[in-house]
């Protein structure tokens, strides 16, 4: 179906090894990282720390660009914090299991992971060279609590901001100044004369202190800002831990100490990156293309799904294009834990572009959303279809979209219609990427 082949498109462009490839490579004594060039000669030993979802791959790619004889006299060692089921054995650089596989929380292997990282970052001299692998979901991924704050405290703050529907920046911005390598934790805490960072961005608009929490960046936003945060979703009378507030003021009456090293961070892909990629390779299949990449957040994901559904009404009854792609993240506030069943933000945007679309059977549109990580929130599925048979289907069975969009349940209304998309881990991670497909000649 081309609507799936049109998605693989868009991912393809944003495989984590593929994209190291491109930008790191070896020629004679010349080492060039994106835009920075180095004399290996003048180079002692080359580290490698990190953490995100495309680290995996990341690490991978970085071990063949250098190849085996660079990284043999150059003493290549690294530990990237990556998803359990994204370990796998490489020649020099560590997979550490920094969560389970499709829980996207912080854990105690993460913080041991993270010390591992300063400890690495902080053994090296002025002749080293430091590169850092980051990419999106590198914020739980690499946890590491400040004093006084305890990982449970880190947790639940994440939780109720999740829950309460605060965007990605909200969360980093309260993230940051709890941890100790985030905000340019890793900076600082860097020996080596260089640190260059390759980045794949799951944050819209490309904030490099907000992607994975700034760990090679300056901190930019403040422990204050970050109290801002919580007292405007009410954290306090929601139970959050009062030690996370007096550690928010403690960071925010101290001084930082400097980075000594010099720092590069280069963006390699991002959403667009996966939303050009697509709608090229829709136009090789003869479609007529309408596509766009958010630069910011997009607000809720059931009125960003009911307006993708308006558009493909539109476009089919009255238009000319006849593909719509589009990439972003939309956010979804849960319901009470006691009715909430399982879904993602992919998930809850096609139910509710279903809803929409019931009104006139999806007559001629196909609508496909998923996560380009391979993960929609707690579940085993990047998204979800709607089609004509979909809903088709749906009304057979006497699927209620409202009841299950109210629930936060869309995992079970579309496992029984056959229309969830599944596809595992990617190494890879540029938030979600949406293909509506339009066929006339169904309507």
């Amino acid at each position: 179906m081309s609507v799936f082949s049109i998605w693989w498109a868009g991912l393809d462009a944003v495989r984590s090894d593929r994209l190291v490839l491109d930008n790191v490579r070896v020629e004679g004594p010349r080492l060039t990282i994106a835009h920075d060039v180095f004399d290996l000669r003048q180079i002692r030993r080359i580290a490698v720390v990190g953490a995100g979802k495309a680290g995996a791959g990341m690490a991978a790619g970085l071990e063949q660009a250098i190849g085996p004889r660079v990284a043999s006299e150059k003493q290549l060692t690294g530990w990237l914090n990556v998803p359990a089921d994204c370990v796998r054995p490489l020649a020099a650089i560590h997979l550490h299991a920094a969560r389970p596989a499709g829980v996207n929380e912080p854990t105690a292997q993460g913080v041991q992971g993270s010390r591992a990282m300063l400890d690495i970052a902080g053994s090296l001299s002025a002749d080293d060279l430091l590169i850092a692998l980051i990419s999106g979901g590198g914020s739980a991924l690499a946890p590491l609590p400040i004093e006084g704050v305890t990982l449970e405290d880190k947790l639940a703050v994440t939780r109720f901001l999740s829950a309460a529907g605060a965007n990605i920046q909200e969360l980093n911005t309260v993230r940051k100044p709890l941890s100790a390598i985030k905000a340019g934790g890793l900076a600082r805490a860097c020996r080596a004369g260089r640190l260059v960072a390759l980045i794949i961005s799951d944050v819209l608009g490309d904030p490099l202190d907000v992607i994975a929490s700034g760990m090679s960046v300056p901190e930019s936003s403040s422990p204050r800002e970050a109290l801002a945060v919580l007292e405007r979703f009410g954290a306090r009378s929601a139970g959050i831990s009062p030690r996370v507030f007096d550690g928010l003021s403690r960071t925010a009456d101290a001084r930082q100490p400097p980075i000594t090293c010099k720092v590069s961070n280069h963006v390699i892909a991002n959403n667009a990156t996966a939303v050009n990629a697509a709608a090229a390779n829709a136009r090789t299949q003869g479609f007529r293309v309408e596509s766009s990449s958010a630069n910011q957040p997009e607000g809720a994901a059931e009125d960003v799904g009911c307006e993708l559904a308006e558009r493909a009404i539109a476009l089919r009854d009255n238009g000319q294009t006849d593909c719509l792609i589009s990439g972003g993240e939309p956010t979804v506030k849960l319901s009470p834990e006691g009715v909430r069943g399982r879904g993602g933000r992919n998930q809850q945007l096609v139910l509710a572009a279903a809803r929409r679309l019931m009104l006139d059977g999806a007559k001629g549109i196909t609508l496909l959303s998923g996560a380009t990580d391979g993960e929609d929130g707690p579940t085993d599925a990047a998204g979800a279809l709607v089609s004509s048979r979909v809903l088709a289907e749906a009304g057979r069975r006497g699927l209620d979209a409202d009841d299950y969009l109210r629930r936060n349940d869309a995992y079970h209304w579309f496992e029984p219609l056959d229309a969830l998309f599944k596809i595992g881990p990617t190494d890879t991670n540029v938030c979600d990427l949406r293909v509506v497909v339009i066929n006339r000649k169904q309507a």
